[in-house]
């Protein structure tokens, strides 16, 4: 059970992403359905779809970095000595972590301005600091899948790294 458990906390960022995916797959597909077959289009999509949309993103983005899913280019770091690659991984995940951390201080910012305007979108009335509250969060999923991935490289030998690179 506490596995079990576990398993699904590792996986949260995920299971958020799909149910979002899934909820915007359907309410498109069925959209399409209402607006040109039945000519009663939902009114409120285009805001679900949104939501849906910003939290696919950064629920998204923290299980890439988990993966390792992340787009980088090792050509150039590829022709350095192995201890100067080692350096700048850890300049990289430094620098990977500072941007986060700046964008976790500045999305808290807009959150606290939304939420002192009362801002609510104009349809299903969702307050706007939920809906951008997934920036923080994917972003602190984002710095602790960061962080556990960079420490595993890093604590991996240099004969494994080669050997996976091949």
């Amino acid at each position: 059970m506490k596995k079990h458990a576990l398993r699904i906390l590792q996986n949260l960022d995920l299971i958020i992403a799909g149910i979002a995916l899934t909820v915007l797959i359907f309410i498109t597909f069925f959209g399409v359905i209402m607006r040109y077959f039945v000519a009663k289009p939902f009114v409120w999509q285009e805001e679900l779809q949104i939501i849906c949309f910003v939290w696919i993103t950064f629920m998204a983005a923290g299980a890439a970095f988990r993966t390792g899913s992340h787009v980088a280019i090792d050509i150039v770091v590829d022709l350095f000595p192995k201890k100067i690659q080692k350096i700048v991984d850890v300049l990289i995940y430094l620098t990977v972590v500072l941007v986060l951390l700046y964008l976790i201080v500045q999305s808290g910012v807009y959150i606290v301005q939304l939420h002192d305007s009362n801002r609510i979108t104009s349809i299903l009335h969702i307050p706007y600091p939920l809906i951008y509250s997934a920036v923080p969060v994917g972003c602190v999923l984002m710095i602790i899948n960061c962080g556990i991935q960079s420490w595993k490289f890093l604590k991996q030998p240099v004969q494994e790294r080669e050997e996976e690179a091949k």
